[in-house]
């Protein structure tokens, strides 16, 4: 799960998909594309909106997606357009690249960032159903 500076929307990926993933054999992990807040927890607000879904990411830590990543896992899932630039331009490989793509489809996750709560709650929404949506998919 990517997105910018991995401390809003892809730590509530990442939370979100790991918890309607737990009976599968899989490991989510999260990053961003800056390093801005490499080692951060991520933003209060996203902890607090994934503790009232039940979820627990307050134990996360940002870090930059490197281009090891595309060995380490076999989908990107990216948070939007920019972030989807940014990562397939440390793709070395086609393959590499297949692995990329927009959470949301065609559509993309905005940052809540400079918002109030209820961006972070529109946000855990949408992300949650596409996560619902990509295990439902994988179960057919």
């Amino acid at each position: 799960m990517v997105c910018l500076g991995n401390i809003c929307r892809s730590p509530l990926a990442h939370g979100i998909f790991e918890h309607l993933s737990k009976d599968l054999s899989i490991t989510v992990d999260s990053a961003g594309t800056a390093n801005y807040h490499t080692g951060n927890a991520p933003d209060p607000r996203s902890i607090k909106t994934a503790a009232a879904k039940g979820i627990n990411i307050a134990n996360q830590k940002a870090r930059q997606f490197i281009a090891a990543d595309f060995d380490a896992f076999d989908y990107i899932f990216v948070m939007d357009q920019e972030n989807l630039n940014n990562v397939l331009k440390l793709a070395e490989t086609e393959l590499g690249r297949n692995k990329v793509r927009l959470l949301l489809g065609s559509d993309e996750v905005e940052d809540p960032y400079y918002g109030g709560d209820h961006g972070f709650e529109i946000v855990f929404d949408k992300i949650e159903k596409a996560c619902k949506n990509i295990i439902e998919s994988w179960n057919q």
